[in-house]
């Protein structure tokens, strides 16, 4: 006889194939696809999702998880069962049709936000994003009812499950006492420190066929996913499956570079997740920050260390020529990977002014959620903050500003906070994997990244969701989450050298 336990497995192991087919959907959606097929495909998408949600939340769920609380399971298989668990009351809090009008809305918003930004058309933009803050709105009641807890922390908790706003408020809180004095010092050292500047060009081909080499020296494996284009760099799929974009400009290929790292930390965390439970939740990542740190690991930790920059020196001359050798010298890179300067976009911020990027998103997007500010008060109070954080003017320039980035066209509030989550604990991470190889330097130098990697995956990635975030955090360093780390780090690459 089938246990409910295993009548769970099938079910989830279902679902991860409908989320496979939803994936590619979307990186489809977002690569490839006629602008013309989009109406199209978000009617399937919306289908689709409605098919996963009320395969979710169908009857017999309830009845095989409280059957398969009192089944004797192992403690691997109560942790998968938890993570089932925590999967269905999430569904069950929402009706159907507001998953299928999320979809919709998303779908439209989100294809229609990529020509929108690039005429700087806010007011086209509008209608659009406000329909999707609506829906928003709406989904963070439902949850907040249902768990007991705040509208935004509902969201907040769908990619940190147990982060509120009043612990980001302290972690933010904290940050901003003293980022702002080490950013000016920061600033200020550098003024004085020379460094050469590029006129040249780089040809899309040369830096795409660099991006697939050094994610192949990284460990990422192409026989289980691939590169490509689209206007906002991403990573999808499923572990089996994963999908990397990137986007070039011929006249500087530090951004692509550095997007293609960073996906890369992302896509090696979902080819290295635990084999054993693919399909089952506990095989799915811990959680967006957990996801973030990985990817901010690789490109902030990892692509902008001095002996990463001076191995990856050679690999530009060979890509781009000698004509650039002064520019590609492995000091000069470090002196212009490591520049802090404000800037308008977020992606392409150095990790110094990074967090303000996502605090002004946080504050804003929380009192959205919350009902205490509307969609057409967003680009006045973004241009204050920009100019509060970073000195900086976005008034009328929204495809700079507000509109830069694609999270809230789909509805993705509560994930900005992820990505400063995700620093911290990447500079947690980092400090515990310097500790444990002392000769990480010297390896990093001679680009051989497997004992990093290696690290990694005995202490992040084979865990899966097994672990909760702060048991993980706990059993890869020695100790929770400490911002020291990150504070440490930053002091010493910028104000020690």
């Amino acid at each position: 006889m089938t246990s409910a336990y295993q009548q769970l497995c099938e079910r989830f192991r279902m679902l991860h194939r409908f989320g496979h087919l939803a994936a590619i959907c979307h990186w489809d959606q977002a690569t490839m696809m006629p602008s013309g097929s989009n109406e199209a495909r978000s009617q399937a998408l919306a289908e689709l999702a409605l098919l996963e949600h009320r395969q979710l939340t169908a009857p017999e769920m309830d009845d095989w998880l409280s059957l398969a609380a009192e089944e004797p399971l192992d403690l691997s298989q109560h942790a998968n069962l938890r993570e089932m668990k925590r999967a269905w009351n999430r569904a069950a809090a929402l009706p159907d049709r507001l998953v299928e009008a999320q979809s919709l809305a998303g779908a439209r918003c989100e294809h229609a936000w990529r020509e929108q930004r690039r005429q700087n058309d806010w007011s086209g933009f509008l209608p659009n994003l406000r329909e999707v803050v609506r829906l928003s709105r709406e989904e963070a009641s439902v949850r907040g009812e249902h768990q007991g807890c705040g509208r935004y922390d509902s969201l907040l908790d769908l990619y940190e499950p147990g982060m509120t706003s009043h612990k980001l408020d302290a972690l933010f809180g904290d940050i901003t006492t003293w980022l702002p004095e080490l950013c000016q010092q920061v600033v200020e050292r550098q003024a004085a420190e020379p460094y050469v500047l590029s006129n040249g060009r780089f040809a899309t081909e040369a830096q795409r066929q660099l991006g697939l080499k050094v994610m192949s020296k990284l460990g990422f494996d192409f026989d289980r996913g691939r590169l490509d284009v689209s206007v906002h760099p991403f990573c999808g799929g499923v572990p089996e499956d994963v999908r990397i974009t990137t986007r070039y400009t011929d006249d500087d290929f530090t951004g692509s570079l550095m997007g293609v790292i960073h996906e890369t930390g992302h896509g090696c965390y979902e080819q290295n997740l635990p084999a054993e439970w693919l399909g089952l939740p506990a095989g799915e990542a811990r959680s967006m920050a957990v996801h973030e740190s990985q990817s901010l690991l690789f490109e902030m930790q990892l692509a902008r260390h001095p002996a990463f920059l001076h191995w990856l020196s050679p690999l530009l001359v060979e890509a781009f020529g000698t004509g650039h050798q002064a520019y590609l010298d492995g000091d000069n890179l470090c002196r212009l990977f490591t520049r802090v300067q404000p800037g308008l976009i977020r992606v392409d911020a150095d990790e110094v002014t990074y967090p303000f990027h996502i605090i002004l998103r946080y504050e804003i997007e929380r009192r959205l959620i919350e009902g205490e500010l509307e969609v057409d008060d967003i680009p006045e109070l973004w241009t204050q903050k920009m100019e509060t954080w970073l000195g900086i003017s976005t008034a009328g320039n929204y495809r700079d500003g507000c509109m830069q980035d694609i999270h809230w066209t789909d509805g993705g509030f509560g994930y900005f906070p992820t990505y400063t989550l995700g620093a911290l604990y990447a500079a947690q991470l980092f400090g515990a994997l310097k500790r444990d190889l002392p000769d990480l330097d010297e390896c990093l130098r001679e680009g051989d990244f497997m004992p990093l990697t290696t690290w990694l995956r005995e202490r992040v990635w084979r865990h899966g969701c097994l672990l909760e975030t702060g048991e993980l955090l706990q059993q890869a360093t020695g100790e929770p989450l400490n911002p020291d780390w990150f504070r440490r780090h930053l002091e010493r690459r910028y104000l020690e050298v």
